[in-house]
Parts: C-alpha cells; sequence; structure tokens
C-alpha cells in the first residue's frame, strides 16, 4: 500500500509543472534630482506673416452653427502677434541613447469640440495612454495615419465615452485626420523617454528634470519643418533655446 501510495506521489509530482520565475522588472534610469538639468525657450517666426483663411465647415450644417460666431481658423502656420509659433514639437533626439524610463502614466488628451481637434499638436510617449473625448452634439472620427504603429480609426457620437489607445513605437509625426470632417487635422509625435514639449499660445517651451550630457534638440513645426541644435547640459544647468523659422 505504502509503495502504491509513493509511486502515485512521484506521478503527480512529476506531471505539474514548475511555476515560471516572475518576469525582471526593467531597469528604468532614474535622474539625479540634485543633478538635473533644464531647457526652456521660444520659437520664433521672421519674414512675412502668413494670412489665415477661417476654415470652410458649411459640408456640415451643425458644425457651421457652432462657428458661425467665431469660425476657427487655419492653424497649419498660425504666427502669433509677437512673431512666435504655438503648436511646435520639441524634443531631444540625441544624447539619452542607451537609457530606458519608465512611461508617462497620465493620459494625454485629444478633444473634439466645435467640430476642431485640440490641441493642435500632441506628444506622447511609446505606453502612455491617449484619451480622446468628444465634446460636441455630433459624431466625429479620429483617425491617427500611423505607419510604424497600428494605423487606426474610430468613430466617436455625441456623449461616447472617451477612447483609450496607446503607442508600442517612437513615430515622428503621425499626421491625424477625422474621416467625416475633411478639415479636422492634429499630428501626434511618439517618442520613447519622457524629454519632450509642445510650444503653447505664447511659443514658449520647456522641458525639465534632464540628467547633464550633450544633446540634439530638434523642433517641428507641420508646415516648415524640422530644426536642430546641439547643446551640453551642465550638472543643475538652465540653458534657455531659440528656434528661428523664416517664412516668405
Amino acid at each position: 500500500m505504502y509503495r502504491l501510495l509513493a509511486i502515485l506521489s512521484l506521478l503527480t509530482a512529476s506531471c505539474t509543472k514548475p511555476e515560471p520565475p516572475p518576469a525582471p522588472k526593467p531597469a528604468f534610469f532614474k535622474v539625479d534630482a540634485a543633478t538635473a538639468a533644464g531647457i526652456s525657450g521660444i520659437i520664433e517666426f521672421s519674414g512675412k506673416r502668413p494670412q489665415t483663411a477661417p476654415i470652410d465647415m458649411s459640408q456640415d450644417q451643425d458644425c457651421a452653427k457652432m462657428q458661425a460666431a467665431a469660425p476657427k481658423l487655419d492653424e497649419s502656420l498660425a504666427v502669433n502677434a509677437n512673431g512666435t509659433l504655438p503648436n511646435v514639437f520639441v524634443y531631444l533626439k540625441k544624447g539619452l541613447e542607451g537609457k530606458s524610463f519608465e512611461p508617462i502614466s497620465a493620459p494625454a488628451t485629444i478633444n473634439q469640440q466645435g467640430c476642431w481637434f485640440g490641441p493642435r499638436t500632441i506628444g506622447l510617449q511609446t505606453a502612455q495612454p491617449l484619451r480622446v473625448t468628444n465634446a460636441d452634439p455630433v459624431t466625429h472620427n479620429i483617425h491617427p495615419m500611423a505607419e510604424v504603429n497600428r494605423e487606426w480609426n474610430h468613430s466617436q457620437g455625441p456623449g461616447d465615452e472617451a477612447i483609450s489607445r496607446k503607442f508600442a513605437r517612437a513615430e515622428l509625426v503621425i499626421p491625424v485626420k477625422c474621416n467625416i470632417h475633411k478639415w479636422m487635422r492634429a499630428s501626434i509625435a511618439v517618442v520613447d523617454h519622457p524629454y519632450f514639449a509642445v510650444s503653447g499660445s505664447d511659443g514658449a517651451f520647456a522641458i525639465a528634470n534632464i540628467p547633464p550630457g550633450t544633446y540634439t534638440v530638434a523642433a517641428w513645426q507641420e508646415k516648415l519643418g524640422w530644426q536642430e541644435q546641439a547643446i551640453t547640459l551642465a550638472p543643475a544647468s538652465k540653458i534657455k533655446l531659440s528656434f528661428k523659422y523664416k517664412g516668405e
């Protein structure tokens, strides 16, 4: 009897697979707060200030009514009165090689309001949540035309829940359209670290908590393209930059 129980015990043990070891936690780079540096700056524009034409929304009467009092203007090259540029994506292009950073957990949001995407340009870290909302009484469609990441498009009616998506790989820059309203456009820039910014309505940007080192800083404007600058950040230093775009 005891011999039979021993055999059964061995058979049972041989059929039980051992638990796999836990996956190792990724080794994210941690910045020393005492030596962290930062950059800030302005995106400037010189030359003839382009005329910003009103957007024709007559294709959809509901959209046209929402914009009757204050029509939306073309934002593809919107120059502020003080000669600065909003909606310019700025990021560290080189200098972070070999470092892996914990994804940003807070979602970035694109809202559809007034038959318009806002903001016009958005930056994301890989695996950071993107939240898409619709504040309009009409149905919209968001269609990021990705090539490196998976392309997707999703319709969103009035009152629908927010759409949540993530991008697994870096990709510069993903154009976004609405398949229903052809004038609705935006851009998504995805990088694999948290060192990026988009110039605000005053043309200013800032990137903080950067490890000391030598970097290439790149800026992108949807009509005027890319610019780059090489910088060296000493420990705990602050550098001011200026990107200067020229028009006709």
